[in-house]
Formats: C-alpha cells, structure tokens, sequence
C-alpha cells in the first residue's frame, strides 16, 4: 500500500513538472523578444472623427517564458494614444508573461483632437518595454488632419468650396435646384460610408492636372486606399444643368456618377472631361435616358460596368480609355453597355457618338449596343479601338488587336511605343468642344492629328 502510495505521489509530482514546464521563466539578459514591426504608423487620421485602430505583436522565440517587468506608454494620461494588453486598457502595464514560442497582442488606439493648422501634422508617442535588465521601443506616429464635417447639409445659394481643408460628407450634401457648387482645384472631398452627393443644381468641380479633385472615402488608411464601395457616389437629377468635373479623380464608390435625366437645355447635363473613375463596386457611370458628355477620361476597375446607360439618352463621348480589367472583381458583363430600353413600356431613343475611344478589357465582349424599341437612334462608332465580338464595327475601328497598355495591374494606361492605337484618331479640330478640352490630352499635353486613341498622347 504504501509503494503504491508513494508511485502515485511520484507520478503527481511528475505531472505537476510537466504543467509548470511551459511556465519557466528566463532572466537572461541575451534573451530578447521580436516585433512584427518597428514602428507603429497610422495614416492621416481627421480630427473629430473619433479614433482609428493599429495592432502589432510580439514575439518570444526563446524556449521559455519571459515576464515582461513593464509596458509603458511614453506620453502617459496626455498622450493622444492608448494600449490594449491582453484585453485591458490603459498607460501602464506590470508583469506581463509571454510563454516560450509564443506570442501576445498589442492594440494601440489614436485619438487627434482638433486644432488651427490647415496643414497635415505629425503627433507622435512610443510604447517602453523592460524586461531582463534590458529596454525596447516601438515608435508610435500618427498624421491629423483637420476638417470640415458635413452631415445632411443643403446648399441653397452659389457656394465655394477651396482646398484648405478637406471636407468630409456624412449621410449627404444636396446641391438645390437653382444653387451652384463651385469646388476649385485642389480640394479634397471625402465622404463617410454611404454618404452621397446629390446635385439638383450645378457642379462646376474645375481642377488642373497639378491640382486635381478628388472624390473618394474617408478612410486614409493604406487598405482601404482602393477598397471600392465606401460610399454612394455623385448623383444628378432631373433638375441639375450645366455641370462639369474636370482633372478630378472619383473612386472607391458603389455607383461613381449617376445621371438619371437628359438635359433639360441646349447644354449637356455633364461634362466629364480629363477625369480618372476607377474601383467602383457596381459601375462607373449609370445613366437613365441620361445626358452625357466625356473626353480625356480614364474609366477602369469597376465591378460589374464601367458605363451603364439604359432607356436611350444622348452620350458623346470622345478620347476616352475604357479599360475593364478584373483584378478585384469577378466581372461578366460588357465595360461599355447602351440600351434604348428600360422596360417593355419605357424606351426611347440612343444618340451616341463614340469616337477615338479605347474600349478594352479582359472579355471578349466589351462593347454591347441593344435597339430594340426604338427606330429613330443615333449611332456613330467611328475610329475606336473596340475588343468585341461583332461584326458591324468595322467601320473606320480597330477591331480585337490589343491597345498594348504600359502596365494595367498598377492602373498605368498609357500604351507602348508600338501600339496600334498610335496616330488612328478622326481629326477632332473642328469639334465645337475641341479648345477647351480636346486639344490636349489627360496631362495637358497638345494633341496632334491624327491624335492616339483613348486619353493619352503619346508624340
């Protein structure tokens, strides 16, 4: 009785070593923990939005376990920044074990309060840690931005927004009928998730190619730099009149520009000139019995369409580079689609006039054209370079030979020297739009007839 007592005494003991093994700690100087980073950088963050997140590990590559003595944030109770270890807040963390191969989470949470700056500015803090006589550091930097912050705001008289400070729209901004939004170069228009524009009035967003304007989502962080559907994107209405975007960028959006009306005067209801639209969730233009205008414009990357128009309209589009590529999404409809239909009872009339264009993409398709309705449409597809399966384009088009782009995947659409798209383009001199926006490309550079096709000029 007494062996057996004392065989199982020994396999406790045994048992009890084994448990507490992984629970050894070493205090040797030359013991030293890792970082999945050096420094902590949170992309610009604005003022009043709230707080942004980063996270970061360490690691313990020794076989046994090191007991953290502290974890300090520099700044302490003043610093913008905050930590979270193992699943607590605070400044001031004391003895905290991390096993042999093993790992532990550090969440670092930014808050930048408001100030008088108009320039981004730098906020900066760091993170000690003390363990085995020895001292770690981890830099924390973060860049703020002030702003101003729109929510549910209508704009009922000409207003001026400049680029001094971004502006950042929650929910909407509705520009009334018989206003006029004027955004001059340079500004920066951010809106929060599923906020919208409406325009029932006039947009005039004129930039220049060294100050362009952009629209795009509010968050700055660098995953989220081409996310798309971070907001609704720009909607005109029946009454809005006499728009224009020109040297802007529109991106990361559900639907980047909605039209949803023709034009309620001699004038086209928009005019998109000189403009980037890019990594939209659904398309990149939705027109219904839209008017539409376009030149110089760079479209691609959009999840279903990169234009959309049904129930006729009238689209004049000239210079432009469509380009359907699918690096984020599983596409399988046409970039380019035109119908005189909406339903069997609602239809009307397609004047369309495509000219100079590049319409290409990773489909065999790319251009799709449906009459069904109507006997009185308007179509001019003249001196285009078209990926298609059909047969009726060949009129004047360079049918299915590959535009031969720089370097599509990092969205750079300019073509090679040897592309068949070189000195193809109709002579556009007399064009009632050429002055202001047909006689230079995308980048201000003079175009030479016969021009290249899409929104490049490569002499």
């Amino acid at each position: 009785m007494r062996i057996r007592s004392l065989l199982i005494f020994s396999l406790f003991c045994l048992f009890i070593a084994a448990c507490n093994k992984d629970e050894d700690i070493t205090f040797d100087p030359n013991a030293k923990l890792s970082f999945s980073t050096d420094s902590v950088l949170f992309d610009t963050v604005f003022t009043s939005v709230g707080s942004t997140h980063r996270r970061f590990k360490i690691f313990n590559p020794n076989a046994k376990a090191i007991n953290i003595d502290q974890i300090l944030l520099s700044g302490g109770a003043n610093s913008p920044f905050s930590i979270n270890v193992v699943g607590q807040n605070g400044l001031d963390f004391k003895n905290i074990k991390i096993k042999g191969n093993d790992s532990l989470n550090v969440l670092i949470k930014v808050t930048i309060n408001p100030n008088t700056a108009t320039s981004p500015f730098i906020t900066e803090d760091s993170i000690l840690f003390f363990f085995n006589g020895r001292k770690e550091k981890i830099p924390l930097v973060a860049y703020g931005q002030n702003a101003i912050f729109l929510k549910n705001v209508n704009i009922n008289e000409n207003t001026t927004w400049d680029s001094k400070l971004p502006y950042i729209i929650y929910s909407s901004v509705t520009v009334a009928e018989n206003a006029e939004l004027k955004i001059n170069p340079g500004s920066r228009i951010l809106f929060h998730n599923g906020a919208t524009m409406n325009i029932k009035g006039s947009l005039i967003a004129q930039g220049t190619v060294k100050d362009s304007i952009l629209f795009a989502g509010d968050r700055l962080e660098r995953i989220y730099e081409e996310e798309p559907g971070q907001w609704n994107g720009l909607h005109f209405y029946p009454s809005s009149r006499n728009s224009i975007i020109n040297n802007a960028t529109i991106k990361n959006a559900a639907a980047g520009i909605t039209v949803d009306s023709i034009s309620n005067n001699n004038n086209p209801k928009l005019i998109l000139a000189n403009t980037s639209v890019k990594n939209m969730q659904v398309v990149g233009f939705l027109g219904y019995h839209a008017s539409f205008t376009a030149f110089n414009n760079l479209f691609y990357n959009c999840g279903q369409y990169l234009m959309y128009g049904v129930g006729g309209g009238a689209y004049n589009l000239k210079q432009n580079t469509f380009a359907a590529y699918n690096f984020n999404f599983a596409r399988r409809t046409s970039a380019l689609y035109f119908s005189d239909t909406i339903s069997d009872k609602e239809f009307a009339p397609i004047n369309l006039n495509l000219t100079n264009n590049i319409i290409w993409g990773s489909l065999d398709n790319e251009l799709f054209i449906e009459t069904v309705n109507s006997n009185n449409s308007t179509i001019n597809i003249n001196g285009n370079l078209i990926k298609t399966l059909k047969n009726n384009y060949n009129n004047n088009n360079i049918i299915n030979q590959d535009p031969l782009f720089i370097n599509p995947r990092i969205g750079n659409f300019e073509v090679r020297a040897e592309s068949p798209v070189l000195a193809k383009g109709i002579n556009l001199f007399n064009d009632p739009y050429f002055v202001p926006f047909l006689k230079h490309d995308k980048k201000n550079k003079e175009r030479l007839f016969p021009s290249d096709l899409g929104c490049y000029q490569k002499n």
